[in-house]
């Protein structure tokens, strides 16, 4: 069955189009920004980015769940910015695929401001999403999206690169 992860930096969308398409699906989806530790939470409010240790227990957490929910299909949430980081969820759901939300730095930075105190992710922590982004372009199983489009155009996209052979 699927599993299908939504990826890219914050603000570029994932959740948004992620919820769309389990809705058109009708699987699990599985925001995987409610599962990171409350250390994490804070740091990152605190203005602090997140380490590769401080992601450890919440990508555990991620592939676990992944591995729970794929017999029977997921779409999830994660911005999954480095390498290590899938190869950590594939190795849970070796069949997962990745939807990568291609945002430049300018509009991912506008939409964070955008969306105010109504989301823990700080604008002065954009900048390390980019650092810390290696792009999974060439990647097997990954769809490049652009995350500027409608969220319906997204949604159309996925699910037409989904049934194809």
């Amino acid at each position: 069955m699927l599993a299908l992860v939504f990826m890219g930096v914050s603000g570029c969308g994932k959740s948004s189009v992620a919820a769309a398409v389990a809705a058109r699906l009708g699987l699990v989806w599985v925001e995987g920004d409610d599962h990171h530790p409350a250390s994490n939470i804070e740091r990152m409010r605190s203005g602090l980015a997140l380490t590769d240790a401080d992601r450890a227990e919440w990508l555990d957490t991620l592939g676990d769940l992944l591995s729970q929910h794929q017999p029977h299909g997921v779409v999830m949430t994660c911005s999954a910015l480095k390498q290590t980081y899938r190869q950590k969820l594939r190795a849970c759901a070796p069949d997962v695929r990745f939807v990568f939300m291609d945002l430049s730095p300018d509009a991912a930075l506008q939409r964070v401001q955008a969306r105010g105190s109504s989301h823990f992710m700080p604008t002065s922590l954009v900048q390390s999403q980019f650092a810390a982004l290696e792009s999974p372009i060439g990647e097997p199983g990954v769809l490049q999206v652009d995350a500027t489009l409608p969220r319906d155009a997204i949604t159309q996209a996925v699910l037409q690169w989904l049934q194809a052979p």
